[in-house]
């Protein structure tokens, strides 16, 4: 009788331990600041319960930066990463594979291999920056730019700047091939949100 009980309280404990670690998701977590990356430039894949913000709580760990949530009757707002708070017409959001969800950073569900970044942003008429995004091309040493709008709509970023290994070249067309280089290349225009890197 004992021993039927026990083996029921070790398989019950197990099947308690289990089911967060099912639930969990490998997620690629990106951190962009106000003038610098704060976590993932290279939007490593984290471990996250189940939402943005639980992406944002895994990045902090993994980075050692502090974030303040909020609580507002909309729900919890994300108003400081880093040293910056928001206000006013600045302030902390995230997209969800490129694009701005219509809901909050709780209430969006994940999946593997989403790509969640969040950044500081400063909303105008049309609303927030554009983000942009790196892709490799086919011929080595050569990349494209591309910004993308809070729909997740992705353009040419015309005028971009890749930067690699101390030096930063025009890509006037939002492509440009950079040649043999070492360590990690990233992307800049003016008025849009920096660029994840590659190698």
């Amino acid at each position: 009788m004992y021993r039927r009980l026990f083996i029921w309280f070790v398989v019950g404990m197990t099947a308690l331990l289990l089911v967060p670690a099912a639930l969990a998701v490998g997620v690629h977590v990106r951190v962009e600041g106000k003038t610098r990356n704060i976590f993932g430039s290279t939007e490593p894949t984290l471990t996250v319960k189940a939402n943005a913000l639980d992406a944002l709580d895994s990045a902090s760990l993994a980075g050692e930066f502090y974030y303040h949530v909020a609580t507002t009757s909309f729900g919890p707002y994300v108003d400081q990463i880093g040293r910056y708070l928001a206000g006013g017409s600045n302030g902390w959001v995230f997209k969800l594979n490129g694009a701005s969800p219509p809901v909050g950073a709780d209430a969006v569900t994940l999946k593997d291999g989403d790509k969640v970044l969040w950044y500081w942003a400063t909303f105008g008429p049309t609303g927030g920056p554009p983000t942009l995004a790196l892709q490799a091309m086919k011929k080595r040493g050569c990349y494209r730019v591309l910004a993308q709008d809070d729909s997740g709509k992705t353009r040419a970023a015309g005028g971009a700047r890749l930067h690699v290994g101390g030096r930063s070249v025009l890509a006037p067309s939002g492509s440009r091939c950079v040649g043999a280089h070492k360590g990690l290349v990233t992307a800049t225009l003016k008025g849009a949100v920096r660029s994840n890197a590659l190698r």
